[in-house]
């Protein structure tokens, strides 16, 4: 018998595409799940997926994966898609795929599945993904072909094959959430003229329930990496999880975003992340000391480009890893310390300081020790203007 491994969260729609996949494809269904933010009961995660029919459950907990191997470079790369979302979801997708090639492997199986629908980008990120690692494998999306229209057609489904499945009022949002931010959309949301309401955010504080009073954290990087939170040395999971508690209670990080998916629709997505702003604004901050100017102004053309291959679910791609390779080359100067103060919603810069900064106040002072040759300033503006300089009688 041939072997599927499916992309398992144990939600309605995966738990019935189990027996789904076994009386479609009479396949034996191995159940692969990735904890990538919070981790729930892994034995009660298991014996579900087995009383729903898989023959085997694989569980791993790729947080540490996930923000080292995916957060931190799209961290140094800058990459915020159409220029402000942060790619939590979309930077999870390749690590999933990256894991059900491997046990698809490992298990001899011919499929790999997943409980994308047909009208999101996640279903383009992790098949791209897996056939970009091996294209051999078949891929198999139940809800672009099963029979059900409706949420309730497939709680009948699962109620009539005895499918365990927690049958409460289901939330009117579809929620996606890692530590590195969540996606919110759906239900009211999907009217661009209505106002997120309050029950619509998980992450953040609204801005009536913050603090009065900011508050001022420290971020160290070495060679690129933020090493230290307030002084305090700790793994970069850590620091993620502190500062999405600590920027969330200042309400830091909400986005409200009509976006251009993959498939070729707008949306209107509700995004959190943040951790990932406070870390974003230090590492740019960080950056703009100790890189010249024309390295900041060609890199900003490299982020953006980074975040649409990232969005894409072109992760797995040569262009990809060169942008990498360009993004890592001097990440070594980008050490220092950045002072940032949380405050009503804003995360707001109060200094910076690094061996390799570019800055000099002898340069750049208006008062007394100015070191800067102001005569040359002239000779500079002539040539630089040169090839822009109107003949003489031209009229304007």
């Amino acid at each position: 018998m041939d072997k599927v491994i499916l992309a398992y969260s144990g939600g309605l729609d995966t738990s019935c595409a189990i027996k789904w996949l076994k009386d479609k494809y009479n396949v034996e269904v191995i159940c692969f799940s990735a904890f990538i933010g919070e981790v729930p009961d892994k034995k009660a995660l298991e014996k579900k997926a087995k009383a729903s029919g898989a023959s085997k459950v694989y569980i791993k907990d790729l947080k540490k994966e996930f923000a080292e191997d995916f957060i931190l470079p799209a961290l140094q790369a800058h990459a915020k898609y159409e220029g402000k979302y942060l790619l939590a979801t979309s930077l999870g997708r390749p690590l999933i795929s990256k894991h059900l090639v491997q046990i698809a492997q490992k298990e001899k199986a011919k499929y790999v599945a997943h409980g994308c629908t047909g009208k999101g980008n996640d279903q383009v990120r992790l098949e791209v993904g897996i056939r970009s690692l091996d294209s051999k494998l078949k891929i198999i999306a139940p809800l672009r072909e099963w029979e059900f229209k409706t949420r309730e057609e497939e709680i009948d489904y699962a109620k009539q094959n005895k499918i365990p499945i927690d049958i409460t009022k289901k939330s009117i949002y579809s929620i996606d959430k890692n530590i590195w931010g969540i996606a919110i959309e759906a239900g009211v949301l999907e009217d661009p003229w209505v106002e997120p309401p309050k029950d619509a955010y998980v992450m953040t504080r609204a801005l009536s329930e913050v603090p009065k009073k900011s508050t001022t954290v420290t971020l160290e990087f070495k060679k690129g990496i933020p090493v230290s939170l307030n002084g305090k040395k700790m793994p970069l999971v850590a620091m993620i999880e502190k500062l999405n508690d600590l920027a969330g209670k200042y309400g830091v990080g909400r986005l409200d975003l009509i976006e251009n998916r993959v498939v070729g629709i707008k949306s209107r997505e509700i995004y959190e992340s943040p951790a990932g702003t406070v870390l974003m604004t230090a590492h740019e901050e960080l950056e703009a000391l100790v890189f010249d100017r024309a390295h900041l102004h060609y890199k900003k053309l490299i982020s953006e480009k980074y975040a649409d291959l990232v969005y894409d679910g072109f992760w797995f791609t040569p262009l990809k890893e060169a942008f990498d390779a360009f993004v890592s080359k001097h990440q070594d100067r980008v050490t220092g310390i950045v002072k940032l103060k949380l405050d009503q919603g804003h995360v707001i810069i109060a200094g910076r300081k690094s061996p390799y900064a570019l800055y000099s106040e002898a340069l750049a002072t208006y008062s007394e020790g100015d070191m800067f040759d102001h005569k040359s300033a002239e000779g500079f503006i002539k040539l630089w203007g040169l090839p822009y300089e109107k003949n003489v009688g031209r009229k304007i």
